[in-house]
């Protein structure tokens, strides 16, 4: 990097790791890293890690980064981690993730990564889509009218907990039937493990499997998620969804079935298009991206961008 380069931090934090990088003022990612996120040592130590790892990537740059974006779980505004029931934390200010003396915007980690695939890929020029990254746990971003939505209290989009199945499984949340009880990655795996009596089964495995129990609970994953999208359908009428995460890897095994039931579920209507995210696992990195340039007073950068993030090596 020459010294004269222009860019911001950029974080993106999950539960189990957390991908940082550093972004120019044209979107050229000029590094990209990984590190583990220690949420099973408390939240100061996730707080300290996360302020280390920004230290660590103003460094690598030349000069000082214009600002800070963070994508977090959880409950959060732009100058506060409110509540993160994964990570352990309440009311943490932005400024105690970072020692550097530049500003720092934070944003909900899914509303971060819709507010990229918004601005920079499946949903570039579209103004009304549901992002609907399937991982470990599932929530949504609602983009309605160009701008990622979080409702009244910043709790919008936990379509992850629609009662898809209102007698069915309790879930973590206290709830039954849940969306993300049957259709998450980490719930496939579960739910077969447990029918199966076969422990550490991941979603993968269960989706390519022909064992009539993996069949099964992998129906079952499809029926809940064509049941939610079908009524994220008829409550904002989006012009497409885009799926992402971990298990939107699955491909054709995932769109095909999950495409067919919704068209079947929507009578009186079309079904709108089921597209996958473009940007994959770098969904979450870019956007936050984006606040750290809407954070030095640049929120007009990112229209122009042509990413192509994964030619950029990553360090793990």
């Amino acid at each position: 990097m020459s010294s004269t380069s222009s860019f911001v931090v950029a974080l993106d934090v999950g539960g189990t790791s957390m991908k940082g990088g550093l972004v120019s003022e044209s979107g050229a990612v000029l590094l990209s890293e990984r590190r583990h996120t220690p949420r099973f040592e408390g939240p100061d130590a996730v707080v300290g890690a996360i302020r280390d790892f920004i230290t660590h990537l103003a460094t690598s740059g030349d000069g000082v980064p214009a600002g800070v974006g963070l994508a977090v779980p959880g409950l959060v505004s732009e100058d506060t981690a409110i509540y993160a029931t994964n990570l352990g934390w309440r009311d943490v200010p932005a400024t105690d993730f970072t020692e550097l003396d530049v500003p720092v915007i934070l944003g909900h980690d899914v509303r971060t990564g819709g507010l990229a695939e918004s601005v920079l890929g499946a949903g570039r020029g579209v103004a009304d889509f549901l992002f609907l990254p399937i991982g470990t746990g599932i929530a949504g971003a609602m983009i309605v009218n160009g701008a990622p939505y979080g409702g009244t209290s910043g709790w919008g989009g936990e379509i992850g907990h629609i009662p898809v199945f209102p007698d069915g499984e309790q879930c973590a949340c206290g709830q039954f039937g849940c969306l993300e009880t049957y259709a998450s990655a980490a719930s496939v795996g579960r739910r077969y493990s447990l029918r199966a009596g076969i422990d550490d089964v991941r979603a993968e495995q269960v989706v390519t499997s022909d064992d009539p129990v993996a069949v099964e609970v992998w129906d079952e994953a499809v029926e809940a998620l064509s049941l939610a999208l079908a009524t994220y359908t008829l409550l904002l009428d989006p012009s497409m969804i885009v799926l992402g995460g971990g298990l939107a890897e699955a491909g054709p095994a995932l769109f095909d079935p999950v495409r067919t039931r919704l068209v079947k579920r929507l009578a009186f209507r079309d079904a709108p298009p089921l597209l996958p995210a473009a940007l994959g696992v770098d969904a979450g990195m870019l956007g936050a991206a984006l606040l750290g340039w809407r954070a030095a007073g640049r929120a007009e950068l990112g229209a122009g961008w042509a990413m192509d993030v994964r030619s950029v090596p990553l360090v793990s």
